[in-house]
C-alpha cells in the first residue's frame, strides 16, 4: 500500500511541475512576442510655418479674403452699434458686417472687444444717443491730438445699470457656444484700453470697486470664452485672465508692460496704490494677445528690427495678434512672427505594442512654441484602413494645456478592437486628431514631419 501511495504523490508532483513549466513558458513566450512586436517610431520637429486654431494673426472679421493660415478674426462692437434704441439690439447688422455665419461655418473663431469710446476724425459718440440723454449727458466731449469723440462718465449709475443689461444681452446672443473664443476687456477708456487722456480735461477712470462692475457681467455672459485685459489689473489676477499688448513691436512700451506684469504697481490713471498685480506666470494658464503698434512702420518691425520683434513676441508668450497684423509684403517677417506665436504641439515618439487583445499606443508629447494650447479640446487616435475607412476611434487621456513649452508629457492608450501588431503602416494606419468642439472636426496640424491630411496627423 505504501509504495503505491508514494508513487501517486510523485505523479501528482510531476504533473504540477509540468503544468507550472508550461505556464512559465507560455508567459515567457507571450512576453517575447510582445517585446519583439513592439513598433517604435521617432519623429522630427518641422520648421515649416503654418497657422493653427486659436492662435496666430487675427485680421478684422469684415475682410472678404483671408489667407489659409488665418483661424482667428477680430471683431469690435461699439455700444452705439449694439443698442441703437434702448432694449433693441441690432444683431442683424453686427452679424452681417462681421460675417459671423461664414466664420462659424468655416471653423474660424472670434476675438471680441466691446468699446464705448473710439477717438476719430469727426465729432461723434460711441455710446447710444438715448443713453447720452438718459444719463444726463454724463461724460466729456473732447477734441485733442488723439482725435475727436465723447468719453462717458463710467461712474454714472445709469450707464452702469444699462451696461450690465447690454452685456447680458450680448452673452445671451453670442456667448452660448465657442465662436467667441477670446474677449479683450474692453469697455473702459479710449479704444477700450482702460486709459483716458485726463490731461485734456477728461474725467479719470473709476476706482477699483466700480471697475469690477464692468468686469463681472462678462464672466457670467461668456462662460466658454477666455478673457484678457490691457494691464495686470487686480481684476485680471482675481479672475485668472490673460493680458493683451496693443503696442506689440515697440520695444520700450513692451518692456515697460512686461516689467509691470512682473512687479505690479500703482495706477496713475486713478492715483490708486498697488492695484496692478504681479502676474509673471499668468501665461501658463491664460493667453497673451494684442496687436502691432501703429507708432512704428511695418518695415521697422518686420525687416529692420525683425530679430527684436521676434524676441519680444517670444518673451511676451504671445498667442495672437490683431487686427493690426503683419504686412505680407515683408514675407520673412510675417512668417517669423507667426512661427514664434502660440503653441507648436508635436509628438516626438510613438510606441505601439501588441497585447492579448488589440494594442497599446504610447505617445510622447512636446510643445516647441512660446505658449500652451489653452483649451481642453478632445484628442483622438484614429485607425483607418488602406482605403481611408475609419476602423476605430478612441479618445486619448491628455490635457493639452498641461503641455507647456519645453515640457514633455506621456500618454498610454489601449486599442481594443483590432490587432495591429503586424499590419500597422501597411493595411492599417494610425493618426492623431484634435477636434474643435464647435465643429466636431479635427483641424489642428502638429509641428512634426509626418503626413497630414484633413485634421489627421499620421503616425503610421
Amino acid at each position: 500500500i505504501m509504495p503505491s501511495l508514494v508513487g501517486s504523490e510523485m505523479c501528482i508532483r510531476d504533473r504540477m511541475w509540468i503544468i507550472t513549466g508550461i505556464v512559465i513558458l507560455t508567459v515567457f513566450a507571450a512576453g517575447i512576442y510582445i517585446f519583439l512586436g513592439k513598433n517604435v517610431k521617432e519623429y522630427k520637429k518641422t520648421e515649416e510655418v503654418f497657422g493653427n486654431p486659436l492662435m496666430g494673426y487675427a485680421p478684422c472679421a469684415w475682410n472678404n479674403k483671408i489667407s489659409n493660415d488665418i483661424s482667428l478674426l477680430y471683431m469690435d462692437i461699439t455700444w452705439a452699434e449694439l443698442e441703437p434704441k434702448e432694449g433693441e439690439y441690432d444683431w442683424e447688422s453686427i452679424e452681417k458686417e462681421n460675417q459671423l455665419t461664414r466664420w462659424k461655418t468655416e471653423g474660424k473663431h472670434i476675438v471680441l472687444r466691446f468699446v464705448c469710446d473710439i477717438p476719430g476724425k469727426e465729432k461723434h459718440m460711441d455710446i447710444p444717443e438715448w443713453l447720452y440723454e438718459k444719463s444726463g449727458h454724463a461724460g466729456t466731449w473732447y477734441d485733442m491730438e488723439l482725435g475727436k469723440g465723447f468719453a462717458p462718465d463710467y461712474n454714472n449709475e445709469q450707464i452702469i445699470q444699462h451696461y450690465i443689461k447690454a452685456i447680458e444681452a450680448l452673452g445671451g446672443h453670442l456667448g452660448q457656444d465657442d465662436l467667441i473664443s477670446y474677449i479683450e476687456l474692453g469697455s473702459l477708456g479710449h479704444w477700450g484700453e482702460w486709459h483716458v487722456n485726463f490731461s485734456a480735461g477728461i474725467q479719470r477712470l473709476p476706482m477699483e470697486a466700480i471697475r469690477e462692475k464692468y468686469v463681472e457681467p462678462w464672466i457670467k455672459a461668456f462662460p466658454n470664452a477666455m478673457f484678457l485685459m490691457r494691464r495686470p489689473f487686480s481684476h485680471a489676477s482675481k479672475h485668472g485672465m490673460g493680458l493683451y499688448n496693443d503696442m506689440t513691436g515697440e520695444s520700450g512700451e513692451t518692456e515697460a508692460w512686461l516689467k509691470e506684469i512682473e512687479n505690479g504697481g500703482d495706477l496713475s490713471q486713478t492715483d490708486e496704490k498697488n492695484v496692478l498685480f504681479s502676474m509673471h506666470d499668468f501665461w501658463k494658464k491664460a493667453p497673451v494677445g494684442g496687436e502691432f503698434t501703429s507708432s512704428l512702420s511695418m518695415e521697422e518691425m518686420l525687416d529692420t528690427s525683425l530679430s527684436q520683434t521676434v524676441e519680444l513676441i517670444k518673451k511676451s508668450h504671445t498667442t495672437f495678434l490683431g487686427p493690426n497684423i503683419a504686412d505680407k509684403t515683408y514675407s520673412e517677417g510675417y512668417k517669423a512672427v507667426l512661427q514664434n506665436m502660440g503653441y507648436r504641439l508635436w509628438i516626438s515618439k510613438a510606441a505601439l505594442s501588441p497585447q492579448l487583445k488589440g494594442a497599446k499606443l504610447e505617445l510622447t508629447w512636446e510643445n516647441a512654441g512660446s505658449a500652451p494650447f489653452y483649451k481642453e479640446w478632445p484628442v483622438w487616435v484614429y485607425v483607418t484602413d488602406e482605403k481611408g475607412n475609419l476602423i476605430e476611434k478612441k479618445r486619448i487621456k491628455i490635457s493639452l494645456p498641461s503641455v507647456l513649452p519645453g515640457n514633455v508629457k506621456k500618454t498610454q492608450t489601449s486599442m481594443e478592437t483590432i490587432n495591429l501588431s503586424r499590419d500597422v503602416g501597411d493595411k492599417y494606419h494610425l493618426s492623431i486628431g484634435i477636434e474643435d468642439p464647435m465643429t466636431g472636426k479635427a483641424n489642428l496640424r502638429m509641428t512634426m514631419k509626418c503626413k497630414y491630411n484633413d485634421g489627421m496627423n499620421f503616425l503610421w
